[in-house]
């Protein structure tokens, strides 16, 4: 059992389904962090739904990238790390709009719950965000 969870979480592994698992353990951590910033600008900030998404958004894109290039993609297909940090920032822009547009299209377009909207909102732009890093910077 333990060789099993060593090899699920600890050692390095360029094995796609295994760095899919760990991106969706770090995307919950991203995802907490990103709703609950949602929740409280929205909520008891009084902020406009869709501001608080994208600052909440950022934030959780932050946390994703420090915990996904120290714990998932160890090995960049470039060396410099301020182009594969902007080329992961050009991907989380269009997560960022992505997540905008499924909100609103979910949240004023469909009536949803604003939260419902977002997790819904979570789980399409967390799959963009990994196939997408995926393909183009890691190995």
């Amino acid at each position: 059992m333990r060789t099993v969870l060593n090899r699920l979480f600890v050692q390095p592994t360029n094995n796609s389904m295994l760095q899919l698992l760990r991106y969706c353990f770090v995307g919950g951590i991203a995802f907490l962090v990103d709703a609950g910033g949602l929740y409280v600008m929205t909520e008891y900030a009084g902020m406009y739904y869709l501001l608080s998404a994208t600052i909440s958004f950022i934030a959780g894109l932050a946390v994703n990238y420090m915990l996904c290039t120290a714990w998932i993609f160890r090995k960049s297909k470039l060396a410099n790390r301020w182009a594969e940090f902007i080329i992961y920032a050009i991907i989380g822009v269009v997560g960022l709009g992505l997540n905008a547009l499924f909100m609103y299209l979910l949240t004023d377009c469909m009536h949803i719950y604003y939260m419902f909207s977002k997790i819904i909102t979570a789980l399409l732009v967390m799959l963009w965000n990994f196939f997408a890093r995926k393909i183009i910077l890691y190995k």
